[in-house]
C-alpha cells in the first residue's frame, strides 16, 4: 500500500502529475491546478491510499514536479 499526498495551493499547473500518471491526476478546468482523483481534503492536503501497482508512475510525478508538493509513501 503506498500513500500520495498532494498540497494543492502550492500547485502552478505545469500538468507533469498528469503525463506521468494520467488515470491518477487531472488538471482542474476552473483553476488550472492539479486534482489528485479521489483524494480526501484535510488542512490544504489532498491524500489518497491505493495499491503498490501504482508506485512507480507517481514517484515520476513527484520527481518531475517542480514545486515538491506530491509525496509517495509505502506504509
Amino acid at each position: 500500500m503506498i500513500v500520495i499526498s498532494l498540497q494543492r495551493e502550492k500547485c502552478i499547473g505545469c500538468n507533469y502529475c498528469v503525463e506521468a500518471a494520467e488515470y491518477r491526476w487531472r488538471m482542474s478546468k476552473k483553476d488550472g491546478k492539479a486534482v489528485l482523483l479521489g483524494a480526501r481534503e484535510r488542512r490544504g492536503f489532498y491524500t489518497i491510499r491505493v495499491n503498490n501497482d501504482e508506485f512507480d508512475d507517481n514517484v515520476i510525478a513527484a520527481e518531475r514536479c517542480p514545486v515538491k508538493i506530491i509525496q509517495v509513501k509505502e506504509i
